[in-house]
């Protein structure tokens, strides 16, 4: 799931460094604001075919919380 996640993030945020990359990597640590946080979330609910409430989506700090709540989807 990871692999996907970070593919997903190199592909909205073409400039980062792949190597940077890891499960506790933070939002603010990519430098991500709201508008690739949307992005984001929305390449990734295509990817799982999931849909992550926008309350939840805004919780989301780190490659880690997006782990842990699709996770608790029954997605691995």
């Amino acid at each position: 799931m990871f692999k996907k996640i970070k593919s997903i993030i190199i592909e909205q945020l073409s400039v980062i460094d792949p190597s940077e990359i890891k499960p506790d990597t933070t939002f603010e640590s990519m430098d991500i604001d709201s508008i690739d946080a949307v992005e984001i979330i929305m390449a990734i609910e295509d990817e799982f075919e999931v849909e992550i409430p926008d309350e939840v989506a805004e919780s989301f700090t780190s490659i880690n919380d997006i782990i842990t709540y699709l996770s608790g989807e029954g997605l691995e």
